[in-house]
């Protein structure tokens, strides 16, 4: 009986240390992740660089356009009202092809 109560509490051990381990694991993962993918400021964007591609090219910056979004409705038949959306465009080199 011993040696059942003994290899029940080496296997509850095993599991609480590999959870351990994973939970770590994953905030590691999780912080290496979101700082990653953290916006770079505008004077960093490889896009907006000065690049020679000659004069007709220029530097659009950050701006916000509104967007409607018109009336529908669903599968039910319910109308739902058109609506207006602010969509945040990033910095980027506009260069006409003309």
């Amino acid at each position: 009986m011993t040696e059942t109560s003994s290899t029940g509490g080496l296997r509850r051990a095993l599991a609480t240390g590999a959870a351990a381990v994973a939970l770590a694991g994953g905030v590691l993962f999780s912080a290496a992740a979101t700082t990653s993918a953290a916006p770079r400021p505008d004077d960093e964007n490889v896009a907006t660089q000065q690049i020679d591609r000659g004069e007709r090219c220029q530097v659009m910056h950050r701006h916000w356009t509104r967007v409607w979004h018109p009336a529908w409705k669903d599968r039910h038949g319910k109308r739902h009202p058109g609506y207006w959306t602010r969509t945040l465009h990033r910095a980027h080199l506009a260069c006409p092809k003309h």
